[in-house]
């Protein structure tokens, strides 16, 4: 990610939060929920507040939290509450590793848990995109084999995930974005998922994740979730400019 002004204070460590794909093999593995998040899903959100935290985020997710349609930025509107509430705090506690963001999750700038309770219930609550960017569709029934073996048992059928979980929603997400996740969870980039997914990531070759990136980038999305043609956020005025990749 390029240097953020100071003033856009809460949009990097959002950058983050539109996968943390899990994979599994015939058994659901549970998260491990820390009190601090146990404490942050009690607490009631209050919407016009967490919109007003979004204003920053808005400059490089857009106000409608799609993303890029190449991926630079994750879709992260309409990802399950409890998603983003965990991403957040393991980019603060370090579990996620992202120098970058780091900074921008300590309690000296998201000041409270209410403040978080509020920013992800917002995200949350925005429809998505019909238009994520898919891969070439090549390989297909190879990713799909692949999905329905190793994702299905925690993302769902339709890549749904589950709120009360900690699932994430990974319908709807871009394609480079999904690749890209999966190649730094390999590498050991990325190290927030849960340790039975990471096994199994690593032994997947570069065919295995971009047709598993693409399978998953072309899941359909329920109706009530997405965005009808046309939307932009009222929450927003049309001038607001969003900080595109390379600006």
């Amino acid at each position: 990610m390029n240097k953020i002004l100071q003033t856009f204070v809460i949009a990097p460590f959002l950058i983050a939060l539109g996968t943390g794909l899990f994979f599994t093999s015939h058994i659901v593995m549970a998260w491990s929920i820390s009190k601090e998040q146990q404490g942050i899903m009690h607490l009631e959100p209050n919407l016009k507040k967490g919109r007003n935290l979004f204003r920053t985020c808005a400059v490089c997710h857009a106000p409608t939290a799609w993303g890029t349609p190449d991926g630079h930025y994750p879709q992260i509107a309409s990802q399950h509450q409890q998603v983003v509430i965990k991403q957040m705090l393991d980019i603060r506690s370090g579990n996620r590793d992202n120098p970058t963001m780091y900074p921008f999750t300590l309690k000296s700038v998201m000041k409270s848990d209410q403040d978080i309770a509020n920013v992800s219930a917002y995200v949350a609550s925005l429809p998505m995109s019909p238009y994520n960017e898919k891969g070439s569709g090549m390989d297909l029934q190879h990713g799909k084999a692949l999905y329905d073996k190793h994702c299905t048992e925690c993302h769902g059928d339709n890549g749904e995930g589950d709120n009360k979980s900690t699932f994430p929603r990974v319908h709807g997400q871009h394609y480079h974005y999904i690749l890209r996740q999966l190649l730094w969870m390999q590498n050991g980039k990325r190290r927030n998922a849960n340790d039975d997914m990471l096994k199994k990531i690593r032994t997947f070759n570069m065919r295995d994740l971009d047709a598993v990136s693409d399978y998953i980038s072309r899941l359909p999305v329920a109706d009530n979730l997405k965005a009808k043609q046309g939307w932009n956020n009222p929450d927003f005025s049309q001038n607001f400019r969003s900080r595109m990749p390379n600006q």
